[in-house]
């Protein structure tokens, strides 16, 4: 599974400004529910239930929150660059500052899956969060997220 397949250009926020995980998660499910369709409260409960199940922080500054919406059509990804990293409740207690929302259909099953792996595995590569750390355009962040295909 490509990235390119989950991740529109339209769906990467390069300098996001928040103050907290909320916050945080309130834009992105309000970006997430232009792109979508769907209702951004519907999407933003989604992934606070989520939360609510254990932080989905991952470490390294990273957070990959997700979940499924009966309504969705397709699996869908949104990303987020943070100007100033905010406390998520991560696993190793450090604060975030790049984001990768990632909303599935209920009936996605293993596709769902298989999309998380494929995210997580992008952002486990230094080399590749160095970058995204460094890049302030959306066309460059989607360039380096997408072109990765075999990862």
């Amino acid at each position: 599974m490509d990235l390119n397949d989950l991740i529109a250009q339209e769906a990467i926020i390069p300098a996001l400004k928040v103050n907290s995980k909320k916050q945080l998660l309130q834009i992105m499910a309000d970006k997430a529910s232009v792109i979508s369709g769907l209702p951004e409260r519907e999407v933003f409960e989604t992934i606070l239930q989520r939360e609510k199940l254990g932080t989905t922080g991952v470490g390294n500054g990273i957070a990959i929150p997700h979940g499924k919406l009966p309504d969705l059509e397709k699996i869908i990804g949104i990303f987020a660059r943070l100007e100033h990293s905010v406390d998520f409740e991560a696993l190793d207690d450090q604060p975030v500052d790049l984001v990768f929302l990632l909303l599935a259909p209920e009936s996605a099953g293993a596709d769902h899956l298989k999309a998380l792996s494929r995210v997580a595995r992008l952002l486990r590569e230094p080399e590749m969060v160095n970058k995204l750390r460094n890049t302030y355009e959306v066309e460059a962040l989607y360039s380096l997220l997408i072109q990765n295909p075999g990862l």
